[in-house]
């Protein structure tokens, strides 16, 4: 059997696949044609497999759900990574994951060029507008967060204004991220922070809307879509004829 891409796109999850075949046969031969990473074009061979026809037909449909699905995630992040490609900016991901396959999307995002943000909530502190909201300020909300999280900890702080990038430098943030403000708002901020914390573009970025994110000179532009809304690149397996 063989394993055809059926349209243009980035190959990940390849080692899943196989484990998917060998749980019900470790006999079978699972030959990778790509690696994970590589482009593909409609009709490019990706995997050859032999072995026991019950065992592969067995392992189709978990086999290919878990490829199609990382390349996907893999294929969107090399577009978006493409789109910002010259300026400086990087593409990262969010934690906004399939339940229990976080890390493996997470992979994907780097099979497709991107870099990963948190995995989780210990992983670094991220202060959002609620987390503001409650603690009654972004002055406050750093304090309380340095105090609980010691000073290895990194912490981020979303923003919607210049006055709040400006709280946010002065309460010691490490990066600051500017959540939905237009292209000539994220410039004014990132000439503001000057340098002193890591910038982030974060809110409703889109193919549309990437580059002239990436343009403002923001160093890390995150991304949703990448994990929440990749569609699932199109890959079939095929039993061949016995010679």
């Amino acid at each position: 059997a063989e394993i055809v891409a059926k349209q243009e796109g980035v190959i990940a999850g390849l080692e899943v696949a196989a484990l998917a075949f060998a749980l019900l046969d470790a006999e079978l031969r699972f030959d990778a044609l790509a690696e994970d990473g590589d482009s593909v074009t409609p009709g490019q061979r990706v995997v050859s497999i032999e072995g026991r026809a019950r065992a592969i037909l067995m392992g189709e449909r978990v086999a290919l759900n878990f490829l199609q699905r990382l390349s996907g995630i893999a294929t969107l992040t090399r577009r978006f990574v493409d789109l910002v490609a010259g300026t400086g900016a990087t593409i990262v991901d969010t934690r906004k994951t399939t339940p229990g396959l976080r890390l493996l999307e997470k992979y994907a995002v780097r099979a497709g060029g991107g870099q990963n943000h948190r995995y989780a909530l210990d992983d670094a502190i991220l202060i959002k507008d609620n987390h503001i909201a409650a603690a009654g300020g972004i002055t406050e909300a750093v304090r309380r967060a340095r105090a609980r999280g010691g000073h290895t900890v990194v912490i981020e702080v979303e923003t919607q204004s210049r006055e709040q990038v400006e709280e946010a430098l002065a309460a010691g943030a490490g990066i600051i991220m500017f959540d939905n403000m237009t292209p000539e708002e994220m410039r004014e901020c990132v000439a503001l922070v000057g340098g002193r914390a890591l910038t982030e573009a974060s809110g409703g970025i889109s193919e549309a809307t990437a580059r002239a994110a990436a343009e403002t000179r923001v160093d890390l532009i995150s991304v949703g879509a990448l994990t929440h809304s990749a569609p699932a690149l199109d890959l079939s397996l095929k039993i061949c004829a016995a010679a």
